[in-house]
Parts: structure tokens; sequence; C-alpha cells
């Protein structure tokens, strides 16, 4: 089978297509069919090594302090159950399921790929019926953290939410999960995602560039750092006595119960992914040279087989 792979630290061309061995499963394991996987923040960062000064020494012994440990990246997918072993009692063969590849050994940048049925870090279920492939493979990793951080935060109907990076993966799902619990939705991004933000569900807009949302005369329940680049310090001056600042620079978890309740809301027509980009699996450099550039908006999906 064919996988992209990276046996060093560096730029997007560091990821090479290779014929590999198609995995078999084990005993508690699924084989899925890949159709599609994404482009993360996170797939960027262990790509380039790209860890902030306190964090680099133990991120690197955690994934590599030479070289990556974990050689194929892709952090979230959807597919096909093509086979399963023994002891597998939650997934039949055929059914279409999405999920994410978080601790396991490989990723989802690969035709084909094994997971446990349960484990500890990620989770896999079956996809919404509505969507594509292409789609779904966008829902997990940017939909659970903003989930994870919007339950941290303690969200509730009537607040005032700021989400500032409103146009990624992490802040698309924020804005519509904030406007679907009937908050009102104040979105900081670049004034030419506008227009994409406002279909999400926010009710004002920030352009970053020539706003500060800390001189805001409105205050806000919720501070939601989508993107890793503001700070508490400046978030207190615009919250109200009590209010929460979260960050996709804080730890989350992903569980099954979250994953489950996308797949109801994204079947609902309550969550939508933002897909900005298609790039085949032989395009993967192009892909995170496109990501790279900082300027991509909701979610870079990756084709990796077709839906036939």
């Amino acid at each position: 089978m064919k996988a992209a792979v990276y046996e060093k630290y560096g730029p997007p061309d560091v990821l090479k297509l290779k014929d590999i061995q198609k995995p078999i499963p084990k005993e508690n394991e699924i084989l899925v069919k890949i159709l599609a996987a994404t482009v993360t923040s996170g797939d960027v960062r262990l790509r380039s090594s790209d860890f902030p000064p306190l964090f680099w020494l133990p991120a690197r012994l955690l994934f590599g302090l030479f070289k990556p440990k974990k050689k194929i990246l892709g952090h979230e997918f959807s597919g096909i159950v093509e086979a399963i072993g023994k002891n597998v009692t939650k997934f039949n063969v055929g059914d279409c399921v999405f999920g994410t590849t978080t601790m396991l050994k490989t990723g989802s940048y690969a035709e084909y790929i094994c997971l446990p049925e349960k484990w500890k870090s990620g989770v896999i279920g079956l996809k919404p019926v509505n969507l594509t492939y292409q789609e779904t493979a966008a829902l997990p990793v940017g939909a659970m953290a903003a989930m994870y951080l919007l339950d941290k935060a303690n969200l509730k109907n009537g607040q005032n939410i700021l989400v500032y990076g409103a146009s990624g993966s992490v802040g698309s799902y924020a804005v519509q999960m904030a406007h679907q619990k009937g908050s009102k939705v104040t979105a900081v991004c670049s004034a030419s995602n506008f227009e994409m933000v406002k279909t999400l569900g926010a009710d004002n807009l920030l352009d970053y560039h020539k706003n500060d949302y800390s001189e805001s005369k409105e205050t806000f329940d919720i501070i939601f750092d989508a993107v890793g680049k503001t700070k508490k310090s400046k978030a207190k001056k615009v919250l109200k006595t009590g209010g929460r600042f979260v960050s996709v620079n804080m730890l989350t978890k992903e569980n099954d119960e979250n994953l489950q309740q996308i797949k109801e809301m994204a079947e609902n027509g309550k969550l939508k992914p933002f897909v900005d980009r298609h790039f085949k699996l032989d395009e993967i450099v192009k892909a995170h040279e496109y990501v790279d550039k900082g300027r991509k908006r909701g979610n870079v999906v990756i084709e990796i087989h077709s839906n036939n």
C-alpha cells in the first residue's frame, strides 16, 4: 500500500510517498480502508518539530529525540472497515467509520490502517450518514477540541462569547456550537474570512489586523482562543467577572461520547465541516506547504481512496 512517510523533522518535502506493507488486524483490531484524512496543526507541528521552547525537549523525548518515532502522520480519518479481528464486537466489515489515531504507532496518511476498536487516547465510531467521507474526515479533532473546551468554559445559553481565530478548524466548530447554544458570538479573524464565519453563525466580526479585541467596549462571558495566539492576561481586559478563558494550548481529551454527539449534531444539520481545499495523497507536500502559509480556512482534506 502507499503511505506518506517522514523519517526526519523538517519542511514539507521531508514527506515521501512510499510503498509499504499493508497491515493485518490483530484479534482486537479493525482494518480500515482510508478514504480521507486531513492536515491538522498537530501534523504540521510534529513534521517540523515546532514545539514551544519550554516543551521542546519533553516533546522530542516523547515523539523522537533525533528522528520521528511515528513515521506516518495524520491525526484523523474516515473510511470503510475492510476486515476485523476475531475479538472485535463493535464493528462489522463494510461499516463506514471516522475517528482519530491519537497515540497510535501510525497515522492516517496511508491507504490502510489497523486500529483497536477501543483504546485509551483516541476514538472511532460510525460516520455521519449525511456527510461525504472528505467532510467527515475533518470532524473529529477540531470538533472534539471545540466541544471539550466549551464544556470546560461551562458554555450556557445566552452568553456572550468571543472566538479568537474563528476561521480555523477549531474556531469554525466553536462558532457553530456556541451559536447552536444560543450564544452571541463575536468572531475574530481576517476580514477576508468574514463571510465564511457569518455563515457559521457569528453575530459580530472583528478584523484582527485592524482591531485589538482587548480594547472592545463589550465584555464577554467566554474568550475562546482557537489558535493559541492570545493570552489570558490580555483576555481578562474584556472578560466579565467570573468569565472564562480557554485555549487550544490547554490539554484536551477525546472520548466516545463526544464523538457520538458530534456525529448526531452533523446528522441533524447543526454542525458542518468547512473544507478549504482538497489534495490527493501524492500531493501531500503541497498540502503541507499550503497549511504552513498560515492562511487555511477551516480544514484541509487529503483524498486517499475514491468513494467507489
